[in-house]
């Protein structure tokens, strides 16, 4: 299969990995990006079985071919062999914890898919493995005081204002991904009944409700639309009046962070999402099963990270009161006073 149909090319790859490919997109309903990032995992462990197998000096990395990769080579590969891409991975490539964990989840994707989805192989490798835990970092977000100093910087922006205003606001109000705002379309919101049906991952479509502050910010940037555009049916469109990249609304939040004051510090499209929830979850009070709903989570245990950031907030704040520090005398110091 030569066509190009994602960021990589799929004749690059052997033809069961082609078959892989629909079985993620069509299948698994997986997004192509994600699909992509399998793909793209599953290269570096065939990269790393042909580089240990050749006794060519000097070999590149990056630069073996896997396109005609035996698919019975993956017959071979053992527990122990597993184990040590994984070193290879820490040692060699500087892979971290999270990056390691990643590779190996496509990886047990791929041989459960080869074993027990189609049956081309007997042996998979990995239905043992196990990985150290990975500790789950508190989501970066900004506090409200900060949501509200990055909306005015929206509303002030001297280039394309309606329209970047209106990106933070439904950024900041619904929790929306990146993908859901880029791919909305006009007709898919309803502003008597106040609500937008978008489509989320695993083309997943949900009601997301708007509040008073979205409705106002979606018309006024409709309102200044030019007339003759590209894509007439998206939302949000370029200078050039096709609808918007994903790419170019990362620049727009990257530019307003700038000018906020806020960058440097690890934000991005995504921790707007975070703040969303986190703000949500903070002053709305929105239980986590209401919340799960509104972001889109496939599990609850997803949004339970808000109610542990939630948790260490109230703890921070125990710990900064000004009587922390505050030990009651014994009976002895008391005896000694007196």
């Amino acid at each position: 299969m030569a066509a190009k149909k994602t960021g990589i090319n799929l004749s690059d790859y052997p033809d069961f990995i082609n078959d892989y490919w629909y079985h993620l997109t069509l299948v698994k309903a997986k997004s192509k990006r994600t699909a992509e990032g399998y793909l793209i995992d599953i290269r570096t462990f065939f990269r790393y079985l042909l580089y240990m197998e050749s006794s060519v000096d000097g070999i590149e990395f990056s630069k073996i071919d896997i396109s005609g990769f035996d698919l019975s080579r993956l017959e071979d590969v053992t527990l122990h062999k597993i184990y040590e891409y994984i070193y290879f991975l820490h040692d060699e490539r500087n892979n971290n914890d999270k990056t390691v964990a990643r590779k190996v989840s496509s990886l047990k994707s791929l041989f459960k898919y080869l074993t027990k989805q189609v049956g081309l192989i007997k042996n998979d490798p990995t239905q043992n493995l196990e990985l150290p835990s990975l500790k789950k970092a508190l989501p970066k977000y900004l506090t409200l005081d900060e949501s509200k100093t990055l909306l005015k910087n929206a509303a002030e922006s001297p280039i394309e204002s309606p329209r970047d205003y209106c990106i933070i606001t439904l950024f900041l109000n619904c929790g929306m991904r990146l993908s859901e705002l880029v791919g909305m379309n006009i007709t898919d919101i309803n502003f008597n009944e106040k609500k937008v049906r978008i489509l989320g991952k695993g083309n997943k479509e949900r009601i997301v409700y708007l509040n008073d502050a979205c409705i106002k910010a979606l018309k006024d940037y409709l309102d200044s639309r030019e007339n003759s555009v590209i894509d007439p049916k998206a939302v949000f469109l370029s200078k050039k009046g096709g609808r918007i990249s994903r790419r170019r609304v990362e620049q727009i939040v990257e530019q307003i962070l700038r000018q906020s004051g806020l960058s440097g510090r690890g934000l991005s499209v995504h921790k707007l999402r975070h703040t969303a929830a986190t703000l949500m979850y903070q002053y709305g009070n929105v239980d986590t099963l209401t919340l799960k709903e509104i972001l889109g989570h496939k599990s609850i245990a997803t949004t339970e990270i808000y109610t542990h950031l939630s948790n260490d907030i109230l703890k921070k704040a125990a710990d900064s009161s000004p009587l922390a520090d505050f030990e009651k005398k014994s009976d002895s110091e008391n005896n000694d006073n007196e």
